[in-house]
C-alpha cells in the first residue's frame, strides 16, 4: 500500500523508505518551535536535564507573542527568560518587539519554514505550516526541549483522512467558511491524531492566505496536522518567502485514507461556530438577530493581508454601530506595513475601530479585549471555549473576517450580503 503526503514526509525525516499508520519513528527536525508561554517551561526542562545548548541556531525559533508587548511582570519576565536562552545560544530566529509577530504567520512569511519540512512547535497551531507543503505539528514544552537539545522527536506515524475539495467558492466565502464547515461535519474529535490532507480541484480557488488558515485550524478537529499539495501557487508563495531548499512530496495514488469526505465549495455559506466549540456550526442564513458586544479581527488564524484587505472592503465608508468594540490586530508588522500602505488602517480607524500591535491578545484571553460578564463576542480567532476570552460567562462566535467586518457595521452576526 502507498503512503499518504504526511508519511512520505516522515519517511524521508526518519531516514527511512516508507513508514506505515502507528509506526514509532525517530524524525529529524527543521525547525522546533517555541512561545512566550512555552518557551520558558521548555528552557526550565532543559536545565533540569542539564543540557544548555541548542541542537543547530539556525533551526529553532522563539516569538515572544502571546502576552508581547507584555502586559505584566509575569509575561515580562517570561520574555526574559527567552531573551536571555536566545542571546546565550546565538539563536538566530528570535524576534523582539518591533520585528515580531503572531509566530504562525511570522514563520513562513521570513520563510523560516518552507515545503517538505518536519516541523514541532510547543503551540497547538503549529500545524499552519501545512499550508505550504509541510508537516508541523504542535506538541508539549518537554518534547519542545528535546527538540532544541537533540534536533530529533519521535512520531506515531498518523493515519489519514481526505477532504476532497470541489468546486469555486461564492463571494465572501474564504478559508475560515470552509475548515468550521468541515469542523462541523467531523467533529472537534472527527480527526483525532490523524492527517488531514486536502486534495481537489476547489484549491486551485483557494489563497494560500485561505490554505493558512485551514491549516491553522486542523488541530480544532483533533488532527495531528493538515497538509496541502504543492501547486504552482504554493511554490511560488515559497519562492518568494524563502531561499531554503525545499521538497515536494506528493501522495501516492493507493495511499491508504480511514475516510473521505467531499465538500462542494460552491454550496457553502458563510458559517459561524456558536460557543462554546468550534464544532457547533451554522450557515449565516439560519441565525436569527444576536447582538454582540466586540469584534476581534486578527490572531494566527485570520490576521493576514487577505484578511484585513476583506474587513477593510467592508468597513470602508462605513462607521461601526454605536456601543460596539472592534479591535483590529494584523499578524505581523509586515502586515501592519502592507495595510498601512493599501489604506486599510485608516479605513478601520474612520469606521471607528482601534488597530492593536502584532499579538495573540484577547485570542486566548490573554489581553487588549478581555470580555466582561455576559459578553457576546464575533472573533475570526480559532477557539470559543468556555471562558477563552474572559468571563466564564461570556459567549465566543467563530466567524470569517468578511462575517466579522458586516458584523462590527450592524451591531448583530451578519452575512456581508447584506451590506452589497
Amino acid at each position: 500500500m502507498g503512503m499518504t503526503m504526511t508519511q512520505k514526509i516522515l519517511a524521508s525525516a526518519a531516514g527511512l523508505e516508507e513508514v506505515h499508520a502507528g509506526q514509532l519513528i525517530m524524525a529529524n527536525l527543521d525547525m522546533v518551535l517555541a512561545n512566550d508561554i512555552t518557551g520558558p517551561v521548555s528552557i526550565n526542562e532543559m536545565v533540569k536535564f542539564e543540557k544548555k545548548g541548542v541542537f543547530d541556531k539556525d533551526k529553532v525559533a522563539l516569538i515572544p507573542d502571546h502576552f508581547s508587548p507584555n502586559k505584566d511582570i509575569q509575561s515580562a519576565q517570561n520574555c526574559k527568560c527567552m531573551r536571555e536562552f536566545a542571546r546565550a545560544n546565538d539563536v538566530t530566529h528570535f524576534y523582539e518587539v518591533g520585528e515580531m509577530g503572531i509566530e504562525h504567520a511570522l514563520l513562513p512569511e521570513k520563510g523560516i519554514v518552507t515545503a517538505g519540512d518536519t516541523i514541532i512547535g510547543a503551540d497547538s497551531h503549529t500545524c499552519t505550516y501545512g499550508a505550504i507543503g509541510a508537516f508541523s505539528t504542535g506538541v508539549g514544552s518537554t518534547d519542545a526541549a528535546c527538540g532544541i537539545v537533540t534536533g530529533k522527536a519521535w512520531f506515531k506515524v498518523p493515519s489519514a483522512i481526505q477532504v476532497v475539495l470541489s468546486g469555486k467558492p461564492a463571494k465572501w466565502i474564504s478559508g475560515k467558511d470552509i475548515i468550521l464547515h468541515l469542523i462541523g461535519m467531523i467533529g472537534v474529535d472527527g480527526a483525532l491524531y490523524r492527517s488531514l490532507e486536502f486534495v481537489g480541484d476547489g484549491i486551485q480557488y483557494l489563497s494560500m492566505d485561505d490554505r493558512f488558515t485551514i491549516a491553522n485550524m486542523a488541530i480544532e478537529a483533533g488532527a495531528k496536522n493538515g497538509i496541502f499539495p504543492v501547486d504552482e501557487k504554493a511554490l511560488a508563495y515559497v519562492k518568494e518567502h524563502s531561499d531554503k531548499p525545499y521538497k515536494v512530496f506528493e501522495a501516492d495514488a493507493d495511499a491508504e485514507y480511514d475516510e473521505i469526505y467531499t465538500i462542494d465549495l460552491s454550496t457553502l455559506k458563510p458559517t459561524v461556530a456558536f460557543p462554546h466549540l468550534p464544532e457547533n456550526t451554522h450557515p449565516i442564513d439560519e441565525i436569527s438577530d444576536i447582538a454582540i458586544d466586540q469584534v476581534v479581527i486578527g490572531s494566527c488564524t485570520n490576521g493576514r493581508l487577505e484578511d484585513l484587505r476583506i474587513a477593510a472592503e467592508i468597513m470602508r465608508g462605513r462607521k461601526i454601530a454605536k456601543g460596539l468594540r472592534v479591535i483590529i490586530i494584523p499578524a505581523t508588522q509586515k502586515i501592519y506595513l502592507d495595510a498601512m500602505e493599501a489604506g486599510y488602517i485608516k479605513d478601520f480607524i474612520e469606521a471607528g475601530a482601534i488597530v492593536s500591535t502584532p499579538t495573540c491578545g484577547p485570542c486566548l484571553g490573554g489581553y487588549m479585549g478581555i470580555l466582561a460578564e455576559g459578553e457576546r463576542c464575533v472573533s475570526t480567532t480559532n477557539r470559543n471555549f468556555v471562558g477563552r476570552m474572559g468571563h466564564v460567562t461570556s459567549e465566543i462566535y467563530l466567524t470569517s473576517p468578511a462575517v466579522a467586518a458586516a458584523s462590527a457595521i450592524t451591531g448583530k452576526i451578519s452575512c456581508p450580503c447584506e451590506l452589497d
